[in-house]
């Protein structure tokens, strides 16, 4: 096979906040065939994305190239100016972003930007630009092809825009494609679709793909070959079937091992001697949704319909589904950030106020949240001690000296250094913001924690060190959790039990490890059937699958 990337002594520099340059990327060497996939995969700051961007000739802002070859179908991108880089990026190379919805412009009708690379490099007159895009559509298994681009991003789903995002990368018909966790925020029914549009694709065509990804059972599916990295330098690599089932490296195998959480045991409802004690959270026959009309007494969507379960003291209850089940709504109407338009919840037998500026301080202390984003939810102008001494002045009264022994605790509990309290935000990893984020609800000594989608965005192995966190912390604060995700394994690795929710209803509700038996409902076998296994012939054995093969056509 021909030889279309050719990367030798790749060397990338950071500048720190005190001005002092440190190497990300330490002298790694690889190669991409023609028609070869090739999977990054490695923890958080491995330095996959730093090596894949490099492949467009690209640094993030304080990174530079700092020495030896990038090149790309003979090209040497690290010494071309950036104009004539700017000539081979859409034709030459090109980039599938992670989130699609942020890449699109959202003025803009869909397929104006999925042509936009035509123009700018004058490929083609527009109608032949867009019949090649209605052909990458249909391609793409896209519903209807034909006028799907005449629509606005806000009017797609996600991973409708993913692979739109894809068409966009593969119109300039570009000799090599870069795809950086194109699924990582897709649920796992939607993440077999764009996986398949992915590779069905990418097998019509000569061109070669890098694929960045924490996610060994994905890249298991598209890879030909897989690179693992650490700290900015190669581990192991080899061919897929290899690294899965002979990895000879001791961190491959810890990525292997930490792959899924071990599952808690399944457990029996409360004994009828405890089943006097009111549950810690009762969610009653709760509706909640968007579009409040004057004078309507219900909202325009209802995003939850006549949800009901019940939490025990010390132990956890998950809610799974696809995106847009309602499952983030149900978390945010508990936690009072949108009202209910009907039912009640309680919380340790107290009915509490649909909003949370209507419930009292001590109530507001015992339920905490949580949130899936820990970039957005921590203040970025403020340290870390400041963050998560704020709830212990406003539920604690605790200032000065206490305060400040009180966070050196919580930073021990989550398992950060005590130094930490003096940075702020963005230099710390996605797993230590997840962590601070869980100090700042710790700090409230709550009874009852929403987690919604925490470690959605995580890799595999900062994600097992949150689940395990999240187990140590239950064992020793009594704490109960509701856990919302669309990953069912990492569900079962911490839930006792599990409702399965659907278009904003409650399908069942039953034990964390019967999700997906053949007497519960056939949804929830369809999301068990769709987790991705660590075998590179689950996703083409898919097609004869009962519930997600695929149409038939026409």
């Amino acid at each position: 096979m021909t030889q279309l990337v050719d990367i030798r002594d790749l060397r990338v520099d950071a500048t720190t906040d005190a001005g002092r340059r440190i190497e990300i990327i330490k002298g790694i060497s690889l190669t991409v065939a023609e028609g070869e996939m090739v999977a990054l995969i490695g923890e958080s700051g491995s330095g996959k994305t730093t090596i894949a961007l490099s492949l467009l000739g690209h640094a993030r802002d304080g990174c530079r190239i700092a020495g030896g070859s990038i090149l790309v179908a003979g090209q040497d991108m690290a010494k071309l100016s950036e104009r004539e880089r700017a000539k081979l990026r859409g034709t030459v190379v090109s980039y599938v972003p992670q989130s699609a919805a942020a890449a699109f412009n959202p003025s803009l009708r869909v397929m104006d930007q999925v042509i936009e690379i035509t123009r700018i490099h004058r490929l083609m007159p527009r109608a032949e630009a867009e019949a090649r895009a209605v052909a990458l559509f249909r391609a793409l298994s896209l519903p209807e092809p034909e006028r799907i681009g005449a629509r606005y991003p806000h009017q797609l789903s996600g991973g409708q825009l993913q692979r739109l995002a894809a068409a966009m990368a593969l119109i300039g018909d570009p000799r090599l494609v870069v795809f950086d966790e194109p699924t990582t925020a897709l649920d796992v029914t939607t993440q077999i679709e764009v996986l398949r549009a992915i590779k069905s694709v990418m097998r019509g065509t000569s061109a070669g793909g890098v694929y960045v990804s924490h996610d060994l059972a994905i890249v298991a599916q598209v890879a030909d070959r897989i690179v693992v990295l650490k700290n900015g330098e190669v581990q192991e690599e080899g061919p897929t079937a290899q690294i899965l089932s002979a990895p000879r490296h001791p961190y491959t195998k810890a990525l292997l091992a930490a792959f899924r959480p071990e599952t808690v045991p399944a457990q029996p409802a409360a004994p009828e001697a405890e089943a006097a004690a009111p549950p810690v959270l009762e969610v009653d026959d709760v509706s909640a949704g968007y579009g409040w009309v004057p004078g309507r007494a219900m909202p325009l969507i209802r995003a939850v319909k006549n949800v009901s379960f019940r939490v025990e003291r010390g132990r956890n209850i998950g809610i799974i589904g696809e995106s847009g089940c309602g499952k983030s709504t149900l978390a945010r109407t508990i936690a009072g950030i949108m009202p209910a338009c009907g039912g009640g919840i309680s919380l340790e037998g107290q009915r509490l106020a649909p909003l949370a500026a209507q419930r009292s301080r001590e109530q507001l202390r015992r339920l905490q949240i949580v949130f899936q984003s820990a970039d957005t939810a921590l203040n970025p102008a403020k340290q870390i001690g400041e963050i998560i001494g704020r709830p212990l002045t406003f539920y604690q009264s605790l200032r000065g000296a206490a305060r400040e022994a009180r966070v050196d605790q919580l930073l021990d509990m989550v398992q950060l250094p005590r130094p930490l309290k003096h940075r702020h935000a963005a230099e710390l990893s996605g797993g230590q913001k997840q962590r601070v984020n869980l100090a700042r609800a710790l700090a409230a000594d709550p009874s009852v924690i929403l987690c919604d989608e925490i470690t959605s965005a995580l890799d595999t192995v900062v994600a097992a060190a949150i689940i395990e966190l999240l187990r140590e912390l239950q064992n020793g604060l009594g704490l109960s959790y509701v856990f919302i995700s669309h990953d069912l394994p990492t569900v079962q690795a911490i839930c006792n039990e599990v409702v399965v929710m659907r278009g904003g209803e409650k399908l069942e509700q039953c034990l964390a490890m019967q999700v997906g038996d053949p007497s519960g409902h056939p949804y929830s076998q369809l999301l068990m059937a769709s987790v991705p296994r660590l075998d590179p012939s689950w996703l083409d054995g898919l097609d004869h699958h009962p519930q997600l093969g695929r149409a038939p056509p026409g």
